[in-house]
């Protein structure tokens, strides 16, 4: 069945390059798979508990299937050698197990992925070696375990299609170009939109490693880890914060301050190590990025304790090259004080290791003489 979706997909690549000016494109081939009618009818039996994420459900349904939701897109994931239930609504993806040749353009789920021990599922990227910082995935690519395969917005369709891809993950940026995902799924690759970056709770974007438990024959092992890492973090929760105000911000590669959201999790990662996010009245209840202004970000921020910095496009290796991008850096307390503190290279991919930076933020607020932890390491 296999070798005959890789036929039927490689056919519609050669129509797809060879009628490029031509707009009509080939019938969908992802379309959920036509179940034998003597098959029971889909049936949703019950929720897969989950107890913080909201940005995605699981429903247990008929012959051990997964009902996963996300958003308005619904994947079922089908048993190994099972055959896909009658009944099913024309918008539910069918995600036939084994997943296999996964192509990972998200690398939020990379970290997830490889805390499962699952990535050898994953084949493709639509990230280049040197710009992976997680030490697994960059040397899966160097050493031909992982391919490039083009980045969201111009994948390499025919390597895609000729490795058999059964699976793209992708973020919601692909949104941008939703002809690409279309043309994805045309080839008959069923593309899985993540949105684990949309919650507002710490936990709970923790808690989307149970997703990729399901899809990769993992579950028992998300759970144990998931567990494992709320046992963490619960320690810190019954204690006294320290009374220290803390500011989370990066600066674009055009000169566009990023900070997060009031009710983003990062915000409430802050807090739950002891701190309180000093800009706290930025877009209230709202989870997620925003841009600012410089002047914006100094005029709250200036008396902070504490400066975390996001050091990934725009980057910064001493206090002093902080002050000599902008002067203004001088006035703030946290620098003053030196108490700014960057993220480790692989700090915006490791999306697994939540735990362990909300107590290397409780460190460094409880002692500002520590210089270096896994996540963060302090400008001098």
């Amino acid at each position: 069945m296999r070798r005959l979706t890789a036929l039927l997909a490689a056919l519609l690549l050669l129509a797809f390059t060879g009628c490029a000016a031509n707009p009509a494109q080939p019938e969908s081939t992802s379309s959920p798979a036509q179940a034998d009618e003597t098959q029971a009818d889909f049936q949703v039996e019950s929720a897969y508990p989950l107890e913080y994420a909201k940005e995605f459900t699981v429903d247990e349904c008929t012959g051990g299937t997964r009902l996963i939701t996300i958003q308005n897109a619904r994947y079922l994931v089908v048993p190994e050698n099972s055959t896909v239930p009658n009944g099913l609504s024309e918008d539910i993806t069918v995600l036939q197990k084994p997943l296999e040749n996964v192509y990972l353009v998200s690398t939020s789920a990379m970290d997830p992925i490889l805390k499962l021990d699952a990535r050898s599922a994953v084949t493709l990227s639509g990230t280049s070696a040197e710009n992976w910082y997680l030490p697994e995935a960059k040397e899966a690519m160097e050493n031909g375990e992982i391919s490039y395969a083009g980045k969201y917005s111009a994948p390499d369709y025919e390597r895609i299609v000729s490795a058999n891809c059964g699976l793209a993950i992708e973020n919601t940026m692909i949104y941008h170009t939703p002809e690409v995902k279309e043309q994805l799924e045309k080839f008959g690759i069923p593309v899985l939109v993540e949105r684990s970056s949309y919650e507002s709770d710490p936990l709970a974007r923790m808690e989307w490693v149970k997703l990729y438990g399901i899809l990769f024959d993992k579950e028992a092992e998300a759970e144990t880890f998931f567990n494992e890492q709320v046992q963490r973090i619960r320690p810190l929760l019954g204690q006294d914060t320290t009374g220290k105000t803390a500011a989370f911000f990066s600066v674009t590669s055009n000169n566009l301050v990023t900070v997060r959201k009031s009710n983003d999790y990062v915000a409430k990662m802050i807090g739950m190590a002891g701190g309180e996010y000093i800009m706290a009245d930025v877009e209230p209840e709202k989870s997620g990025n925003t841009s600012t202004t410089f002047e914006d970000v100094y005029a709250r921020c200036i008396d902070a304790d504490y400066l975390f910095y996001v050091n990934f496009a725009l980057k910064f290796s001493s206090i002093e090259e902080l002050v000599a991008y902008n002067s203004l850096f001088g006035d703030f307390k946290a620098v003053k004080e030196g108490n700014v503190y960057i993220t480790a290279p692989n700090f915006t991919q490791s999306t697994a290791a939540i735990a362990g930076i909300i107590e290397d933020m409780h460190t460094v607020l409880n002692d500002p003489a520590v210089e270096t932890t896994d996540s963060l390491i302090k400008l001098k």
